[in-house]
């Protein structure tokens, strides 16, 4: 893919007049050359159909004097459906006479878990494994989880932060020994978590629709630069902005919005990454992670493709725990990024603003973006902030941002209340988990995970 941003450049005249759907298949076919053209309309097609609950599938709404880009219209509520929808087509195309089993592999730190077992389940010839960090994730991220239907699924939750999860899984794609005993079965290992470039690249198409949407609605001209305010924990999703960038989208800044945990913000400011420092458990746990996978990608395009050096700068990551980039790369990252974090007490007024004064009800996570985003001036350049969860998936912090008592409510409590006080209705794929049977409720340590992606392939792909 590397080869393709270079040289390729999307054609922003026809995005403008395109669907969603034509606009993923031009995006897609600019990204994935090894796909057919008609390859690719078959997997835009059946990502983005009847899962979605609007054929505009990532729409663009008004947020004050800024827009929001509604990223939780997918099966699963939350922004990764656009993208592991989207995997499975991929994945089986490419697939297509290969013979073997695939087993996914997942870590996740909320929402990428439920969107890859929602994308995966009963796709033949795969099985799916998801581990999440135990009592790290909401209750209703949980329960998506753990009640998922689909006879070659597995989810397990995980001793330790979603940072552990996630090597854990980066050891088992490592492991020679496993990888062997899996070939043996005719089985091989595959990932959704945005370590799979095949997960990015579907979110590159909400970028350029969104402009297409403003230029649509007479916001933008044909050219005019844009800025995109982004929520993130793992740098994936803010990538995903970057690609589109590359790739002729006028985008002028990323704004890099984090919680607490605000490994990224720092290194952004100062060019040293430290993940030496307390974990911190917030409101917006999709984004509670110190370790950002995806910046090893920024740092390879802006590095010009320099491996050794990459190679260097996450060695000293995993055994020092930090590492400073030159000052050529960080005047280069600042061009195009800026960046803020909100505190939980922040993010929580404005949820409680935003609703108040804009008619609007965020979660929790664009709940950082916004804050973030507010902290800039306003220059007459659009601005869209990433909506990337239904407010419904964090009921019970929402309902407390907004001043409500939430003393002794379980989140289902919560969804009906914050239904009440805000008028709206909580989409029937979070409130039918009330009655929901919980499938899977095994929890592992660190060292377990192999066995457990092993046990599971057993299971999954047991042969007469």
């Amino acid at each position: 893919m590397s080869d393709q941003l270079g040289e390729n450049t999307i054609d922003l005249a026809q995005v403008v007049q395109n669907s969603y759907h034509a606009n993923a298949q031009l995006v897609l076919s600019a990204l994935l050359s090894d796909y057919t053209e008609e390859e690719i309309a078959h997997c835009v097609s059946e990502a983005y159909g009847r899962k979605f609950d609007t054929s505009a599938v990532t729409p663009v709404t008004p947020l004050g004097h800024d827009w929001l880009l509604e990223l939780f219209h997918g099966p699963t509520c939350a922004f990764k459906d656009v993208a592991l929808q989207m995997l499975p087509q991929l994945m089986s195309v490419a697939r297509e006479g290969d013979g073997r089993d695939v087993m996914i592999v997942t870590a996740t730190s909320g929402d990428t878990g439920k969107a890859a077992l929602e994308g995966f389940a009963d796709v033949p010839g795969c099985g799916v494994t998801v581990f999440y960090p135990d009592g790290k994730v909401s209750d209703i991220q949980y329960l998506q989880m753990v009640c998922q239907e689909g006879s070659n699924v597995c989810v397990s939750g995980v001793r330790g932060t979603f940072d552990d999860a996630q090597t854990g899984v980066k050891r088992i794609f490592s492991d020679e020994a496993l990888r062997g005993r899996l070939a043996s079965r005719n089985t091989v290992l595959s990932s959704a978590n945005s370590i799979n470039v095949g997960r990015l690249v579907p979110q590159v198409t909400y970028y350029f629709d969104a402009y297409a949407q403003l230029v649509r609605r007479g916001v933008l001209t044909l050219g005019d630069p844009i800025d995109f305010c982004v929520p993130t924990g793992n740098f994936g999703d803010v990538l995903a902005g970057y690609f589109a960038k590359r790739l002729g989208l006028p985008v002028r800044k990323l704004i890099v919005a984090s919680n607490s945990n605000k490994v990224l913000t720092d290194f952004i400011t100062t060019g040293t990454y430290d993940r030496r420092r307390d974990f911190m458990k917030t409101i917006s746990p999709s984004m509670d992670i110190l370790v950002s996978s995806n910046l090893e990608r920024l740092l390879y395009y802006l590095s010009d493709g320099d491996c050794a050096y990459i190679s260097s700068l996450m060695g000293q990551l995993q055994d020092e725990g930090h590492y400073s980039v030159t000052p050529e790369i960080l005047s280069q990252i600042q061009e195009t990024f800026a960046c803020g974090f909100a505190t939980d007490a922040e993010t929580k007024e404005t949820i409680r603003a935003t609703f108040e004064q804009d008619g609007v009800l965020i979660d929790t996570h664009t709940a950082v973006a916004r804050t973030v985003l507010n902290r800039f001036p306003e220059d007459g350049t659009p601005r869209v902030c990433l909506s990337t969860a239904s407010p419904y998936k964090f009921c019970s912090d929402v309902l407390d941002a907004l001043g409500k008592d939430t003393t002794g409510m379980n989140d289902f409590a919560c969804m009906d209340a914050l239904e009440k006080a805000s008028g709206t209705v909580a989409p029937k794929q979070l409130s039918s988990l009330r009655t929901a049977e919980k499938r899977h409720l095994g929890v592992c340590d660190i060292s377990g995970m192999g066995a457990v992606v092993e046990d599971a392939c057993t299971r999954i792909f047991a042969r007469s």
